[in-house]
């Protein structure tokens, strides 16, 4: 991905007539290349989309700045929130006020060649304001007449504003930015706070994820970003012991196998979302409520055979099951444990399943940046924020659009 980027290699490049060159970061990718660096303006760790946009975004505002990115796996990582999240944009997700800072994420979205505009149909049991009967829309969107029942779903409301794009692709082009703009970036590195910067724990692992090469490093730091999604929190109180009111929810994503296209809508129905992805689906089921402290997830049973999916999301799908028939087919992939559907731990702002993504300080010089369920929507905007802030920047891109 980034490999063509070794440790201590800088490349002089010109960034346009009478502009000063611009010289790449550094990428340090695993042990085998030292790390001697001892000190950063700015750390920010995670780099998910949420972290690597922070760090682009901060990289422009502030190109004075030294700016660390690190990441416990790779970029993208193949693990988490961001790899997995659903990428659809939707103005039915816009918190009220907040509709400049949505625009403008997905303006920017749009600028990535994996985001495409998706129309969204929203269906639903009971008439309801800009809602028309769903059979005028299946007449639009035929692809969709095979995936619902409209006798179980009468009415429907269509955003033909909704986009979908690829939340590990938005952290890929991201992180690649903030490199050629000047940050350094470190993979394959855990980081813990400590006073006054970070603790580094560089790994080498072999495939089988043991650990062959183990390095620890001091590093200060004049501010750290924490962007490591639902494992933020925790962090918070563990390293600094600043307990905050945010939690989290573990997520799965099932695959349903009918097919669709290109011309297919998203599909929304009871809170659960089919989102069209490689020629099927991919279902986002409704979040609840915050998962306890100390909550594992386990699958469920259907029809008395233990299943992947975890119960609160099994007993959803089977509500579903008149209203959209697909689900109650073998197209469904269910899974015979937890490790068979794919799944993460989500950040919940506030312990709410309806809360925006948020920025907040813990210290003087530590900062949380959480996305969770609506990072699609918003999640650009509030890292843009974050940055902004941290580089003592005023003004907003969004300040007096329209929403």
């Amino acid at each position: 991905m980034m490999g063509a980027m070794t440790a201590g290699a800088r490349t002089t490049g010109g960034s346009g007539a009478g502009q000063p060159a611009q010289e790449p970061g550094r990428v340090w990718a695993h042990v085998g290349q030292p790390f001697a660096e001892r000190d950063y303006d700015v750390v920010i760790v995670g780099a998910g989309r949420m972290g690597a946009a922070c760090a682009l975004f901060l990289r422009r505002l502030a190109p004075a700045l030294r700016l660390l990115l690190v990441e416990r796996g790779g970029l993208p990582n193949e693990d988490g929130a961001t790899i997995l999240a659903p990428g659809v944009w939707t103005a039915l997700d816009v918190p009220p006020g907040r509709e400049a800072e949505a625009h403008w994420t997905r303006a920017n979205l749009l600028g990535d060649p994996t985001a495409r505009p998706c129309p969204l149909l929203s269906l639903h049991a009971e008439e309801g304001p800009g809602r028309v009967p769903t059979p005028h829309l299946l007449a639009r969107f035929p692809q969709a007449a095979p995936l619902l029942d409209p006798r179980a779903l009468p009415w429907a409301e269509l955003d033909g504003e909704a986009a979908t794009y690829r939340p590990g692709a938005v952290a890929l082009a991201c992180g690649q930015g903030a490199v050629r703009a000047g940050a350094d970036l470190l993979l394959n590195t855990q980081a813990g706070l400590t006073p006054g910067g970070v603790c580094l724990e560089r790994l080498t692992l072999t495939n089988t994820h043991q650990i062959v090469t183990h390095e620890t490093h001091e590093l200060r730091a004049g501010r750290v970003i924490m962007a490591t999604g639902a494992e933020g929190p925790h962090a918070a109180e563990h390293d600094l012991g600043v307990p905050t009111a945010h939690g989290r929810a573990y997520r799965q994503f099932p695959r349903l196998n009918t097919p669709s296209g290109d011309e297919t809508p998203v599909l929304r129905a009871g809170g659960l979302t089919l989102r069209p992805l490689h020629g099927g689906f991919t279902v986002v089921p409704p979040l609840h409520h915050r998962d306890p402290h100390g909550y594992v997830p386990t699958g469920g049973r259907l029809t008395g055979v233990p299943v992947g999916l975890r119960r609160e999301t099994l007993e959803d799908l089977i509500g579903l099951m008149d209203a959209l028939p697909p689900l109650a087919t073998g197209a469904l992939e269910v899974g015979r444990s937890l490790a068979d559907v794919p799944g993460a731990w989500l950040a919940l702002p506030g312990g709410r399943v309806d809360a925006p993504p948020t920025h907040q300080p813990l210290t003087d010089s530590v900062h949380l940046l959480l996305g969770g369920p609506h990072a699609d929507t918003l999640g650009l905007a509030v890292a843009y924020d974050l940055a902004a802030t941290v580089a003592g920047v005023e003004t907003r891109p969004w300040a007096g659009q329209e929403g």
